[in-house]
């Protein structure tokens, strides 16, 4: 059975979601507590944020002595809650494997490196197959579940990730924290993106909540229109 899943994204009146710039430090406090409200199993983002998250720069070299199997690896099956990090190539540095108190997932494609392999195997850091050469989204959340466990994931970003889930009919609600600005730069994201060649129609939505919080945020919340997926 698929997990509940929510896109739970912060942005700006207009939209965008890079809030590099934003003098507003009670942002980042009011997203992590409306998205701790969901008490997911498991938070997903993709590789740009998770390295912001690591905060490591690089991963050593020459580990993997033989070819590694590309099978699944999961080092904690009962964890209180997993970082999953869809990381297709392998390049996120990780320093433990643990983020934000919770057990890191790298979710790769067969073509990644064997050192990569190597170096999470060292370091402890559980691992999955979500394909060949590109991640396949439902069967990568159907693995989650069943090899996991995972009833309920929420969705992080960034905005392609976020995109990625909507467009392949995965959400089950939208969630948005709405920050009382406009950014205004035409060159930053949105909250969800999808490139044109991959993009297959819009997702409607439903309203179900709308709660006013401090300073002037307001929290959306809907879920997604079954005639949509």
């Amino acid at each position: 059975m698929k997990p509940y899943i929510v896109a739970h994204m912060m942005s700006s009146v207009d939209g965008r979601s890079l809030t590099d710039g934003w003098q507003r430090k009670y942002v980042f406090g009011m997203y992590e507590e409306t998205a701790a409200r969901f008490e997911a199993d498991g938070w997903i983002c993709g590789r740009v944020t998770m390295q912001e998250v690591s905060h490591g720069d690089d991963y050593p070299k020459g580990l993997a002595k033989t070819p590694i199997p590309r099978s699944n690896q999961f080092v904690e099956r009962n964890a209180s809650q997993y970082a999953i990090s869809i990381d297709p190539q392998g390049h996120v540095a990780w320093k433990s494997n643990t983020a934000l108190k919770s057990h890191v997932i790298e979710v790769l494609t067969e073509e990644v490196a064997d050192d990569y392999l190597a170096y999470l195997q060292s370091i402890k850091v559980s691992y999955m197959f979500g394909g060949k050469s590109e991640i396949d989204l439902e069967h990568v959340v159907q693995t989650l579940s069943t090899e996991l466990g995972v009833k309920k994931l929420i969705v992080e970003g960034g905005s392609r990730v976020s995109g990625a889930f909507v467009n392949a009919g995965l959400v089950d609600e939208v969630s948005v924290l709405l920050i009382p600005l406009v950014d205004a730069r035409c060159e930053h994201p949105s909250s969800f993106e999808v490139a044109m060649d991959k993009w297959h129609a819009p997702t409607y939505l439903n309203l179900e909540s709308v709660e006013k919080l401090e300073h002037g945020a307001v929290w959306l919340r809907y879920t997604v229109e079954i005639s949509s997926t």
